[in-house]
């Protein structure tokens, strides 16, 4: 990097570190939405102008991932800035499977880990959640418990209608209490997906920064919203509208709702002072078929640790700091987001752990940095399954899931592609399976193991993953037990509802994990 570039870089970071010019913080974090569900990304539905508009006035990463291909770890990641096997948010139970909070967990996020919120504290953020939380839903587990001033929305996903008998129906929370639960308070439309849970969302985010910009406070709004996660819901001003069914429906009222929150800071005149990400929790979920997302290219989907279950689209906005009209083949992650909204706001990560995430400053406010070389991880569980370096990345475990007909799979629906997709879990540590996911992003083409090509590649990955083992010292698994006792029977505020339901016997057991 020249002293010209340096200077001023140094120049905009300590604008953006001073008193009065902290930059807002806003992370928008979809659920299930694939890479290719967005039009800047070759969507052909039209469903995303706000999300498009995004990415023309800001930066366009082609090469973003999430650190798990499943929700549960994915946020762990974001909010820690660490690996799911360093945080604990992973299970031992069985090898290789992905683990998540279904209402029996037992555990959430470890005491010990420091999140993004708390930390923003020592530059004085004011934060709020809203939307979907994901890291245990037991009272110590809870958003305003961890660290954030303010939350709206759930600890879990909006599965349900259950009965309240067998299964409590998911409790909604404003702050440390909870106001109702979904489908019998907070309404949706089983057959039809209609609800307007996205609409209340979107204003409670813009009630939000409304009241921080009044009272001058540096903010950080984790914006993490649903919808497009199964079973899809929908307005009635976005039901019916997409031709891809209530799934578009979704999108499409998603980034209705990015506009609208862009929309409101420029009215307010803080875009300039406001650093905005949009991104997804993981891949499309291909296992649902023509009702699921768009993954582009990649292959595969949610679930698994080919390209379509952890790449991502990735969008920085931060009009007068990142240059307008930027495309990047900087390898991003979403733990990234940990690390550079800390630099922005002045504040160091921990310096007594690992932290994965890297500080994507240089590369966002500098248009002529240089890449970063950084590795990208690919972990299904307790088991680091493939990693990217460059543009080769290399799968040291191979499986797809379990199931019988060698030519059918549920993660991967109409693709296959022999010794890639399997139904066995494969050990190929001794001689990884390489793909150039540059010129070949579906994972199609094996790279000969006998080539020039595959031996200069792995001289330089091999090494990087026998010292990232050596170092790796994995937290204590959270999602190893579960208990129907734990379920959201009576949550804080049931009482002033008169909405406490009857708490079943413990009885923990270790959680199955199919996949």
């Amino acid at each position: 990097m020249t002293l010209a570039r340096l200077l001023c870089l140094v120049t905009l970071l300590a604008v953006a570190n001073s008193t009065a010019d902290r930059p807002n913080i806003i992370i928008m974090l979809m659920d299930d939405m694939g890479w290719g569900d967005v039009g800047v990304n070759g969507n052909w539905a039209k469903e995303t102008p706000n999300i498009d508009k995004m990415a023309a006035e800001g930066m366009l990463f082609m090469d973003f991932y999430t650190a798990n291909p499943l929700c549960s770890p994915s946020r762990a990641a974001l909010m820690t800035g660490r690996l799911p096997i360093r945080n604990g948010f992973y299970s031992t139970n069985a090898h290789a499977r992905n683990a998540y909070t279904p209402q029996t967990i037992v555990g959430g996020i470890h005491e010990y880990e420091e999140l993004l919120p708390k930390l923003l504290k020592q530059a004085d953020y004011k934060s709020k959640i809203i939307g979907k939380w994901h890291l245990g839903h037991r009272r110590q587990f809870l958003p305003c418990n961890r660290g954030f001033d303010e939350f709206f929305g759930s600890a879990n996903c909006h599965f349900g209608p259950y009965n309240d008998v067998k299964t409590p129906n998911m409790p909604v929370y404003k702050n440390d209490k909870m106001i109702g639960r979904y489908w019998t308070n907070f309404t949706i439309n089983k057959g039809s997906g209609e609800s307007n849970i996205s609409q209340i969302f979107l204003e409670e985010g813009l009630s939000f920064i409304e009241k921080q910009h009044q009272e001058e406070n540096p903010f950080f709004l984790y914006w993490t919203p649903d919808a497009t996660h199964g079973p899809n819901y929908a307005s009635p001003m976005f039901h019916g509208k997409s031709i891809r069914g209530i799934y578009g429906d979704a999108v499409m009222e998603m980034d209705y709702c990015v506009g609208k929150i862009l929309e409101k800071l420029k009215e307010l005149g803080i875009d300039q002072n406001t650093f905005v990400f949009f991104t997804s929790d993981n891949g499309a979920a291909t296992y649902r078929g023509a009702s699921g997302g768009d993954n582009g290219p990649f292959l595969c989907g949610k679930e698994t640790t080919y390209e379509g279950g952890m790449r991502e689209p990735g969008i920085a906005w931060w009009p007068g700091s990142i240059p307008a009209g930027t495309i990047t083949h900087q390898l991003g992650n979403i733990m990234d987001l940990f690390t550079t909204s800390l630099t922005l706001a002045g504040v160091k990560p921990p310096q007594d752990r690992i932290i994965d995430g890297i500080d994507l400053s240089p590369v966002l406010l500098d248009q002529t940095a240089p890449i970063i070389d950084r590795p990208i991880w690919y972990y299904r569980g307790n088991e680091m399954m493939a990693v990217r370096v460059g543009a080769y990345k290399a799968h040291y475990w191979m499986w797809t899931e379990f199931g019988n007909d060698p030519l059918k799979f549920t993660f991967c629906r109409g693709q296959y592609i022999q010794n890639v997709t399997v139904h066995d879990q494969i050990n190929n540590t001794e001689q990884p399976i390489l793909f150039n996911v540059n010129r070949d992003p579906g994972e199609k083409y094996i790279v000969n193991p006998k080539s020039k090509e595959y031996k200069t590649a792995m001289a330089i990955i091999d090494p990087i993953v026998k010292a990232h083992k050596e170092a790796l010292e994995p937290g204590v698994p959270s999602l190893n037990y579960c208990d129907t006792a734990v379920q959201n029977w009576a949550p804080p505020g049931c009482e002033e509802l008169n909405y406490c339901l009857p708490v079943p016997e413990s009885n923990p057991k270790l959680c199955v994990w199919d996949h």
